[in-house]
């Protein structure tokens, strides 16, 4: 544990510190060297630093494969008593396709936690590190709070978080004599700990198939000319507080809820190809003119991170069924099905049951927040 130099404290006065609060905002997938050097210029120029944690509801994947309880206790083991009593670390939930309703939530938690002074507003900025291609992305982010400094946290060179998941999701050996040399240069000790503890999961385990997976996928399309871009299809089937989805028997997101869908096949429109699915994989037992009639909505959703295939865009359409005592009869495709289909009550759905972006995909259109998320 590090104890960073108090240039500022809970009782230093008005001129022996820069700001009340520094805000630093990052996924932490997994906290390194980099992250912790940021928080200890943020501790020592501010009386008080809020990291807020994105993805903090994610399901599990290679992308984001610790939850937030777990970044939390690998930042709270890099520092000492002092500094995390003045460490406030705080859950923030994505909001892939709104940038408003993120914004918002920033703010709302910063302008929560933040402690008033005596008479005058608290003074407070945000902190990252720029440097090079991350300065477009990180200005970016700046430009969508103009009430608030910005702070230019240091820079360590060759600290990427997904490099290190590369590492750790590959075959055990390599990765433990990794943690125990190479690791160390890029990771606190405590952290490297925790990821020895990781190892020992069934979610670990777990991560690594679908590691296994991703891999053969891309070495199927590794002749290909280009990076392949996929089109698939998602249906939002909403009925009397009640939404249609499946559950993945196999990986990736084994166990995981998801919207019915596939791909396009080549001579298809894409609602055309919507109908199918439901039609094929869900065995929906609603007329085809009905749901065409039952049609709200349909929006593109493309962020580039959205799925472990790769670069792939889903055209998701919403169905907004008639009110019924009774909900439309399922049948999926037989046992050995990799998905199986079931109407899931609204009040159930948190983003860490989803598979890939689906959460934000129905956030979109029936306007849901999570909740643990405290909107």
């Amino acid at each position: 544990m590090r104890a960073p130099s108090q240039l500022c404290s809970e009782g230093s006065a008005d001129n022996a510190c820069q700001y009340d609060c520094l805000v630093f905002i990052g996924r932490f997938q997994p906290v390194h060297h980099g992250h912790v050097a940021i928080m200890e210029e943020a501790l020592r120029r501010a009386r008080q630093v809020i990291v807020l944690v994105g993805s903090a509801w994610q399901a599990r994947s290679l992308r984001n494969p610790f939850t937030f309880d777990e970044r939390t206790n690998m930042i709270r083991s890099c520092f000492g008593e002092d500094a995390n009593a003045r460490l406030e670390i705080v859950p923030l939930l994505d909001a892939l396709y709104n940038d408003d309703v993120w914004v918002r939530d920033v703010q709302r938690k910063v302008r929560d936690i933040a402690r008033p002074q005596a008479n005058r507003m608290p003074r407070i900025a945000l902190i990252g590190a720029t440097h090079g291609n991350d300065n477009a992305r990180s200005s970016y982010y700046l430009s969508l709070f103009p009430q608030w400094e910005s702070v230019a946290g240091p820079y360590h060179e060759g600290m990427v978080a997904s490099h290190i998941r590369d590492v750790i999701f590959s075959e055990r050996a390599r990765v433990e004599d990794w943690l125990d040399n190479e690791g160390l240069e890029l990771l606190p000790g405590s952290v490297a700990e925790h990821l020895r503890g990781f190892l020992e999961e069934t979610a670990w385990q777990g991560l690594v198939e679908e590691r296994r997976l991703l891999e053969q996928y891309r070495a199927a399309w590794s002749d290909a000319p280009y990076p392949p871009l996929f089109i698939t299809v998602n249906a939002v089937v909403v009925q009397s507080g009640h939404i249609l989805l499946t559950t993945r028997r196999a990986a990736p997101g084994k166990g995981l809820y998801a919207l019915p869908g596939g791909f396009v096949q080549s001579q298809e429109r894409l609602l055309d190809a919507c109908l199918r699915e439901l039609r094929e994989r869900v065995r929906l037992k609603v007329p085809e003119p009905v749901l065409r009639g039952s049609l709200r909505g349909q929006r593109l959703f493309d962020e580039p991170h959205r799925s472990w295939r790769g670069r792939t865009l889903a055209e998701a359409f919403y169905f907004a069924l008639r009110p019924e005592q009774q909900l439309p009869k399922l049948r999926s495709s037989g046992k050995d099905s990799e998905e199986q289909a079931r109407w899931v009550a609204l009040a159930d759905l948190e983003p860490d049951t989803l598979f890939e972006d689906h959460f934000f995909i129905i956030q979109n259109f029936l306007g849901l927040h999570a909740g643990q998320s405290s909107f």
